[in-house]
């Protein structure tokens, strides 16, 4: 059946706009748009910045469970679409009847990290952003029981991301795996975990440099780094906004809670002994 002219106008309209997205000299800055997800630009190169991320997980499976991470992150980007940044981190933890876990109530500090990020796609010159991080962090204090450990761990994450309504709203991808290895200080005993996840954000300007949304956020946590036993899974969801709050400051808040959850092994709705009920991250970052 030939194709009408009426069509075939329609067809070149609708795929001008799937392309306009990547054909914008400048689009939104999406490197610290999310919260608990991270988008696919990275910066400029010569740029430095100082970041606070403070985390806090509440709720676990009975009992009282509050604990509050501090991350303290310099940022600077020495090539062009690869972006270096090195933190130390601070815990809180107050716990108290919480099955399986000591009682404790303590501010220490945890750990050091450095994160790469390499941008494959710039989503202002392709159809979308496509950007690798890897996160590789040794920590002395367990960040869930607060117990004393040896913990190595490296966070891989793919985020793509793409303008959905060109400088009004961006959707984001995160896929990531996370290996851990931990050994208690206090009897040597090894152990093997792993997370793998997938997240899903939204973010719409409603004022100029004030940005709202959400994620939805899928983990399964397994015994061992090869994801040999599958111990829980969670979906997590909620708000996310992110202020322009100067030409050189910025203020990201979220907030989630777990929807649906599976223990393996166990009938009930939630997973609160591998995950939290409710996740909340406030970050303030700073140029200079």
């Amino acid at each position: 059946m030939p194709i009408s002219a009426k069509t075939f106008r329609a067809a070149t309209v609708c795929f001008s706009a799937l392309l306009a997205g990547g054909v914008r000299a400048e689009g939104i800055d999406t490197e610290h748009l999310f919260g608990f997800m991270i988008g696919t630009d990275v910066g400029t190169v010569g740029e430095r910045e100082f970041q606070s991320e403070t985390t806090g997980r509440f709720t676990k499976n009975g009992g009282n469970y509050r604990a509050v991470g501090q991350q303290l992150e310099l940022e600077f980007l020495p090539a062009n679409n690869f972006r270096v940044e090195m933190g130390t981190s601070f815990a809180a933890h107050d716990i108290n009847g919480v099955m399986g876990f000591d009682d404790r109530r303590e501010l220490s500090w945890q750990g050091v990290s450095v994160d790469f990020r390499y941008r494959f796609l710039d989503k202002d010159a392709a159809p979308f952003g496509l950007t690798l991080a890897m996160e590789t962090h040794a920590d002395r204090v367990d960040e869930t029981t607060a117990a004393v450990v040896r913990n190595y761990g490296t966070d891989f994450t793919l985020a793509v991301d793409r303008e959905v309504i060109p400088n009004v709203a961006v959707a984001a991808l995160n896929l990531t795996y996370q290996p851990e290895w931990i050994r208690l200080a206090g009897t040597g005993a090894a152990e093997q975990e792993s997370t793998v996840g997938a997240a899903f954000g939204l973010m719409a300007q409603v004022r100029p440099g004030i940005f709202l949304g959400g994620e939805a956020r899928y983990f399964r946590r397994y015994e061992g780094i090869g994801l040999e036993q599958l111990a829980g899974q969670a979906l997590f969801i909620g708000p996310t906004a992110y202020f322009q709050l100067s030409p050189r400051s910025r203020l990201t808040a979220t907030w989630g809670i777990q929807a649906w959850g599976h223990q393996a092994g166990s009938n009930a709705a939630l997973d609160l002994v591998n995950f939290e009920r409710h996740q909340a991250r406030l970050v303030f970052g700073v140029n200079f």
